[in-house]
């Protein structure tokens, strides 16, 4: 098992092609991958087909799959606002790796699990994880990953929304020379691989975690039996006012994903924004439909929180794959993130081989990111979603 990234930025799209074969094939040598992931700028785009059948037929990847960014990333690296590409080839002996187009046709047209079953051709027992990149325009991508959720049951699901010109909004998904503008492109990864995720969501918990007594869709009545936006104020008014500036539009809610834990940490809350709020009813709507008896956190943003939040999550990773090595990683980004986030480039690639070493790593900046917390993946925003090529246990 090998892998090889290369991340280039040059104006001309053959130029930067060619620039990326040639460093991902020195570092194969004469190891032929079974899997190329390639990113692409939107300033590529009339060139993308072009792009992808140099690359499919120089690396002699069987499977070749990714997307637009309006950024891409590579190990260590990081390239936003540019015309750049980003390449990552896999050996993965062992692996049974099946691509497939979702539509929104069949999210509409959906009968629950079987249906996806027949449709794609795989059967549950077949796949370890679901590698996911989707259109943002023209997919319900949350629909989407609920119906995989449901068909596929404790498998992790990792991936991104494409990016790319969002005047224009349209972005692309690639499969093999294919060039799609609406849908999305999955790979279900079987046989002796999978991924292993690490989604961090750029939050730090605040205050106590609490027991939502009183809701009605995505509305919350009352927390621990109180108004929840006094249970809100109390644990505004319990921050330093250094946290309290950082609050003021970047406080949001943590749901617990099961409340039966005896102590929450970081990765135990699905993170969502707070909607609004009635100070007279003391009621306080969430991006969410949360349940009665749902635990409940208030969560703080910020390039602080973020950087402790990937560090935590990717020691806590590191900590859990104990033996196994990862051959290869692809990170999908939040456009939020990056430069507008921490005021530097590379911070999250950086974060990445800091931590694991120099894994080889494809990436890009995304219109939303998909990852699991607990045992269900969903979409997220201002996320950093990373799956690791590892052997299966």
């Amino acid at each position: 098992m090998k892998a090889a990234s290369a991340i280039v930025r040059n104006d001309d799209c053959s130029k930067a092609t060619e620039e990326a074969i040639a460093q991902v094939c020195a570092q194969m040598g004469t190891v032929r991958p079974d899997l190329a992931l390639v990113f692409a700028a939107p300033a590529y785009a009339d060139l993308y087909s072009e792009m992808l059948a140099e690359i499919q037929a120089a690396t002699a990847a069987p499977l070749l799959v990714g997307c637009s960014g309006q950024g891409v990333l590579g190990r260590s690296r990081e390239i936003e606002g540019e015309p750049a590409l980003s390449l990552m080839v896999a050996s993965l002996p062992g692996a049974a790796l099946k691509a497939y187009h979702f539509q929104q046709s069949q999210v509409e047209e959906s009968s629950g699990p079987g249906f996806w079953h027949l449709e794609t051709e795989v059967e549950p027992k077949d796949v370890n994880a679901w590698m996911l990149l989707a259109d943002p325009f023209h997919l319900q991508s949350d629909a989407l990953v609920h119906e995989l959720n449901e068909a596929y049951p404790d498998v992790p699901i990792i991936g991104g929304m494409a990016s790319g010109d969002m005047g224009a909004q349209q972005t692309a998904v690639f499969w093999n020379t294919d060039v799609h503008h609406e849908g999305a492109i999955g790979v279900a990864i079987g046989g002796e691989w999978t991924m292993q995720a690490v989604v961090c969501q750029g939050c730090k918990p605040i205050g106590e975690p609490w027991t939502i007594t009183s809701v009605e869709k995505n509305v919350i009545h009352q927390i621990a039996r109180k108004p929840a936006y006094q249970v809100l104020v109390e644990t505004f008014q319990a921050l330093s006012p250094a946290e309290q500036k950082h609050a003021q539009k970047n406080l949001l809610v943590g749901l617990a994903i099961n409340e039966y834990q005896e102590e929450f940490k970081r990765g135990d809350f699905l993170i969502r924004n707070i909607m609004g709020l009635d100070p007279k009813s003391g009621a306080m709507a969430v991006g969410a439909l949360p349940r009665t008896g749902q635990t409940i956190q208030f969560q703080l943003r910020h390039a602080e929180a973020a950087t402790e939040d990937i560090r935590q999550m990717l020691d806590q990773a590191q900590h859990e794959l104990g033996a196994r090595t990862p051959v290869a990683g692809l990170l999908c980004c939040c456009n939020g993130r990056g430069v507008n986030l921490f005021g530097e480039p590379d911070h999250d690639a950086k974060a990445v081989a800091e931590t694991l070493g120099p894994v080889p790593l494809a990436g890009f900046f995304c219109n939303g990111e998909i990852g699991p917390v607990g045992n269900r993946a969903f979409v997220h925003g201002f996320t950093a979603s990373l799956g690791l090529f590892v052997k299966k246990e």
